[in-house]
């Protein structure tokens, strides 16, 4: 079921939101719009967007450096990776991507940089320091998401046509073995402990849990809503709490987002949120939650302690990545 965004509901959510009490902490989002060729910027406090910049053709991914002064930027049909000055919104340079760059993840220590490539097969990881390319990782057919261990050792792509997740050792940048996954394998996030990597597969309409030192699937989470076909139902973005209880997966179509407990590996609720939600991004206090929302060219703003969407927030056009840093 789609939400309407008449100005009834928005008095709603706005109340809902300041009934929860949250702290008014200070981040900053930054929503990648495929189709407008811009980032929407939005302040967390007033829930507003304050800037949209503009970028290269096609923004998906996004991602910040460890400072928060960078803003990386998939281009993908510039075959670049465009990078702003988060201070005053302009590209200052451009990284070499390789072709179609689609997904990336940053090294914890801020460099290298690791991307999917989707048109040539290949993880290619960049120095950002340098601009230079430090190796080109043959993988699967439409590489798309990337997870990475959170002690950096291991780099995880996973490929939407050869239904894989493939495991990449860092210091080697050799793919060290393939996991078997459900059709359309879309994101890949690792337990903040290290032992279990998520795996969202759009098609099967499943998410793969895998068990890191084994490379064995252990669980595999189904989901049902009424009223909703199960064609509809298309998982894409996961994040999982720090504390390893919850995880909150984007059901695409679904215009869903799922609330599963991350222990029992058992759905607790759907959160009705806005058109094609598809990707995710925790506050950096992990107090909310928020998605994109492709077809209603907005973003949801779930209240995380009580599971409920607080907010709703116009941006531009197919609204695909979000990062979110401290002001």
């Amino acid at each position: 079921m789609g939400r309407q965004h008449g100005a009834g509901w928005g008095g709603v959510v706005l109340g809902l939101w300041l009934a929860t009490g949250v702290p008014a902490s200070a981040f900053t989002a930054y929503v990648s719009n495929e189709k407008g060729n811009s980032v929407s910027v939005i302040d967390t406090t007033t829930m507003a967007v304050t800037a949209t910049w503009k970028v290269g053709r096609r923004p998906r991914g996004v991602t910040l450096s460890k400072d928060g002064k960078e803003l990386f930027v998939c281009a993908s049909d510039d075959d670049r990776i465009d990078v702003l000055d988060t201070a005053t919104g302009k590209v200052v340079r451009s990284l070499r991507s390789g072709p179609d760059p689609e997904q990336f993840i940053l090294n914890a220590s801020g460099n290298p940089l690791y991307v999917a490539n989707e048109d040539d097969s290949q993880v290619t990881i960049i120095d950002i320091e340098k601009n230079k390319v430090l190796a080109e990782v043959p993988v699967g057919v439409e590489p798309e998401g990337m997870g990475l261990s959170p002690d950096g050792s291991i780099l995880v792509n996973t490929s939407e046509t050869t239904n894989m997740a493939h495991f990449i050792d860092t210091k080697t940048f050799q793919v060290i073995d393939n996991v078997l996954v459900d059709a359309r394998p879309r994101f890949a996030e690792f337990t903040a402990d290290g032992k279990f990597l998520w795996v969202s597969a759009e098609v099967g309409g499943t998410v793969s849990v895998i068990d890191v030192a084994t490379r064995r699937v252990v669980k595999k989470i189904t989901f049902k809503i009424p009223s909703v076909n199960d064609e509809a139902i298309q998982p894409v973005g996961i994040r999982i709490t720090k504390d390893g209880t919850k995880a909150f997966v984007a059901l695409g179509p679904a215009n869903r987002v799922a609330v599963i407990d991350a222990k029992t590996y058992e759905v607790q609720k759907y959160l009705p949120v806005g058109q094609r939600v598809w990707q995710l991004a925790f506050t950096p206090d992990q107090k909310q939650l928020f998605t994109t929302n492709g077809t209603s060219n907005d973003v949801s703003v779930i209240d995380v302690e009580a599971e409920k969407v607080v907010k709703s927030i116009s941006v531009g056009l197919l609204p695909w990545g979000v990062a979110i840093s401290p002001n």
